[in-house]
């Protein structure tokens, strides 16, 4: 059994410990910002396959206390890079640290990168070139303060890039983030799904995909491909039995609209290329002026962020006619919004029910829920 480290974004921690359980993670370990496992190859490639929260695959090569720079050079020395990729593979090494005692990181992302060049040369007699734009392997590691661990990333580009969109918005939320708050928000397809703010159509498309039991990673390329132990006839059959589970796209109850016609047209071209435009309802509307779509069902929303001055002064106004909105004719539905705008929830006028802390990238966000009942009484939250 190797280990593995999955990480994704900070709050989608205990979904993701659930989701590589059922594809066969053993002695999983949550922490911060991702989950440790146990498991053999095939298990690694379920997880890039199928994880729709998970950011990186990254699988354990080297892990050892150390004291020095020299201590963690040794270490990523003794590891035998020639059986796990060629020397014509380019790399590049990605460094995270918490709390490290050793004064640059720089320095000691380049003693990694000679360890593993001069044990190419040792045993190969040549050395692999760094790439840093597009390598073809990726190495990360992570120091805490007492010890440091080497991972070759066996996910390559990001998994939240699932290969399917093509038209994006400024500042888009993460597909990882949107399925775990699809997750969060306790979403089941069937259940009626409105984003009336929906952008790009992000939490759309992952909506689609999940109703449809496709794999979010069943069309993109993984970084294991490029490693000496990459077993083709173990991916044929999990591509097949994952081509086995699709269901053929068919008209669900999950609806989205925007105030803009272009975001509207963005996102029907993201859903065509996933295959899912016949799936999914689109309007241009205003989620101040349009009806719910169905009596009862989930709204989940990605409010813009006040980041400038008339931004913000626009929000302050916005947010106590979004409460009005949704008392008056949401009744029924559970609504979610992933905000950074400590506002948000001091001027929306409704008690929410509860925030849940989240992270896009590095900003901390709250997830906060709104159920909605028929005379709901405005309250200070």
């Amino acid at each position: 059994m190797e280990r593995f480290f999955a990480t994704c974004p900070r709050g989608l921690e205990a979904p993701l410990v659930e989701e590589l359980t059922a594809v066969g993670a053993k002695q999983t370990e949550a922490v911060a910002g991702g989950v440790s496992f146990s498991g053999n190859g095939e298990t690694c490639y379920r997880a890039n396959l199928w994880s729709r929260f998970a950011t990186r695959i990254l699988w354990r090569v080297a892990h050892s206390p150390y004291l020095r720079e020299e201590d963690i050079y040794r270490m990523a020395h003794d590891v035998p890079w020639h059986e796990h990729f060629t020397v014509r593979r380019t790399l590049r090494v990605h460094m995270t640290a918490i709390r490290c005692p050793l004064k640059s990181l720089d320095f000691i992302t380049l003693r990694i990168k000679d360890a593993i060049c001069d044990r190419f040369r040792a045993e190969t007699s040549e050395r692999p070139s760094v790439d840093t734009a597009e390598p073809n392997v990726r190495i990360h590691a992570f120091l805490s303060d007492r010890e440091a661990t080497l991972y070759l990333d066996t996910s390559g580009e990001p998994l939240y890039k699932r290969g399917f969109k093509y038209a994006s918005v400024e500042a888009p939320l993460k597909e990882n983030l949107a399925a775990g708050i699809l997750h969060l928000a306790g979403w089941q397809p069937g259940t009626p799904l409105l984003d009336p703010m929906c952008g790009s159509g992000t939490f759309l498309l992952e909506a689609a995909l999940m109703a449809h039991d496709i794999a979010p990673g069943l069309v993109r390329k993984f970084g294991f491909f490029r490693l000496a132990n990459f077993d083709a006839a173990l991916w044929q059959k999990l591509l097949t039995e994952a081509e086995g589970r699709r269901l053929p796209a068919t008209l669900q109850p999950i609806f989205g609209s925007d105030i803009s016609q272009d975001q509207v047209e963005r996102a029907r071209q993201n859903l065509a290329a996933a295959g899912m435009h016949e799936s999914v309802q689109l309007e241009c509307a205003d989620l101040l002026q349009r009806n719910p779509p169905a009596a009862a069902g989930v709204l989940v929303a990605n409010p813009p962020y006040g980041v400038r001055l008339e931004e913000a002064e626009w929000l302050a106004a916005f947010y106590p006619r979004l409460g009005d909105a949704l008392k008056q004719r949401f009744a029924g539905w559970r609504c979610y919004f992933i905000s950074a705008d400590p506002q948000m929830p001091k001027l929306i006028g409704l008690k929410a029910s509860k925030r849940t802390p989240l992270f896009n990238g590095a900003l901390e966000c709250r997830l906060l829920e709104y159920r909605m009942v028929s005379g709901q009484m405005r309250g200070k939250t």
